[in-house]
């Protein structure tokens, strides 16, 4: 009797690319992601919770962006009973835009080889 081929489903795959800074990660999908957030929201607590991260893990990345870049990403006021707030500065929207614009031009120019790298995965 012969044995049953295990079959693999195909799935998604997922190619991004990331930016370093040393041996940290200045930007990416990530952090791209959670800048979007606290645009939107004006609130890194609230980014947090939406990207299902603990607000500590969010400060972290947000530490790490403004350390990594010449000028911070991210303005953060504390709460309390003034409810603080966050905010991208010009410079960190001008850094979104920029990774957003190199995310687009990677996708369309690995399209082609990416889909003939999947053909060559094991069925």
């Amino acid at each position: 009797m012969a044995a049953k081929s295990k079959k693999q489903p195909r799935g998604r795959f997922k190619s991004n690319f990331r930016i370093y800074f040393g041996d940290e990660i200045a930007l990416g999908p990530g952090k791209a992601e959670l800048l979007r957030h606290i645009s939107r929201t004006g609130s890194i607590s609230e980014a947090a919770r939406r990207m299902e991260m603990s607000y500590n893990r969010a400060w972290l990345l947000v530490r790490t962006m403004n350390r990594c870049f010449r000028k911070p990403l991210v303005l953060a006021s504390r709460g309390g009973d003034q409810r603080g707030g966050a905010q991208l500065t010009a410079f960190g929207k001008q850094v979104l835009a920029l990774y957003e614009t190199l995310e687009s031009r990677f996708l369309t120019a690995t399209r082609q080889p990416l889909r003939r790298i999947l053909f060559l995965l094991k069925a």
